[in-house]
């Protein structure tokens, strides 16, 4: 039986993607005065939220989750026609929008006894999300069914990874993501975080005296991941997120691919932006690589 796949705002897979592969995707909200709320890329896009930052770097926006209702109406019409749901959210950690898919499941299972809808905690966020995302567009494409998919999710979540840098700390300080102490003392050094993501957490993995040298750690970074692994990044879907600089994404992703050719076939790496559910922490100018192990690779 066919099902439907259904992720939140987190996975920063644009509008194109969801619509050629017939994802549906429940918007997270923003606010820059703390009152109103518009839902992002349906009432504004992640350009105009990064150029309001950019233009005024003084304002700390902040996001929404998704609430039970969004899920609710989301769920429903695929509930309605019999179609089982498989429903991907950011790691738990980050937010609860999870907690608000699951409690409209649990809603909707009253009335459609019989329609299976799982909530998935990816643990992952933004670019890495919508790369474990689209590996669950694969399964379901190469004809998997609902429950292998479900183990495909599960056995590959936790090889996720995002290796990043931020333009400076004030973002993180002011969403408690960082501790406030250290934040400042690197503030006034001008120094730049290194920073990964993994089993849904961010880590400081060390810092660097310019952007051009963090985003060069982090390419190192990198290769010393697979190293300590003991993988190529053949088996692996690898993808560069940017905020606001297309440019330096560019740039950056060429760099890395030329650092990939050294140890693998790599040939192409997608550059994919960076949404507001995560660009509230990291400000206009985060900069970094998501990567996830292929459902079918191991």
């Amino acid at each position: 039986m066919a099902y439907q796949i259904i992720t939140d705002g987190s996975c920063d897979l644009g509008q194109e993607i969801p619509q050629k592969t017939g994802l549906k995707v429940v918007p997270f909200y923003v606010t820059f005065d703390g009152e109103n709320y518009k839902k992002e890329m349906e009432e504004i896009s992640v350009r105009d939220f990064y150029q309001e930052m950019v233009d005024h770097p003084d304002q700390f926006p902040k996001s929404s989750l998704p609430s039970v209702q969004d899920y609710v109406e989301a769920f429903t019409p695929y509930a309605r026609e019999g179609t089982d749901i498989l429903c991907l959210c950011i790691t738990t950690k980050f937010s609860g929008s999870y907690n608000s898919a699951k409690t409209a499941a649990e809603l909707l299972a009253e009335d459609f006894p019989t329609v299976k809808i799982e909530v998935v905690d990816t643990m992952v966020n933004t670019v890495l999300q919508g790369i474990l995302v689209l590996e669950t567009v694969r399964m379901q494409q190469a004809g998997l069914s609902f429950q292998e998919t479900l183990e495909g999710i599960e056995r590959i979540k936790s090889t996720g990874r995002i290796i990043f840098t931020v333009g400076n700390y004030e973002y993180l300080i002011h969403g408690g993501r960082i501790g406030k102490v250290m934040g400042t003392a690197a503030s006034t050094l001008g120094i730049k975080p290194l920073i990964m993501l993994r089993e849904g957490e961010i880590f400081p993995t060390g810092i660097s005296r310019s952007r051009k040298k963090a985003m060069k750690r982090l390419i190192e970074q990198t290769r010393e991941h697979f190293a300590k692994i003991k993988e190529s990044p053949d088996d692996y879907q690898i993808v560069v997120g940017y905020g606001y600089d297309y440019q330096e994404a560019e740039a950056f992703r060429d760099e890395l691919l030329a650092s990939l050719k050294t140890y693998s076939k790599y040939q192409n790496i997608d550059i994919f932006q960076i949404g507001a559910t995560i660009g509230v922490h990291t400000g206009p100018y985060p900069i970094g690589l998501g990567l996830i192990r292929k459902y079918d690779k191991g």
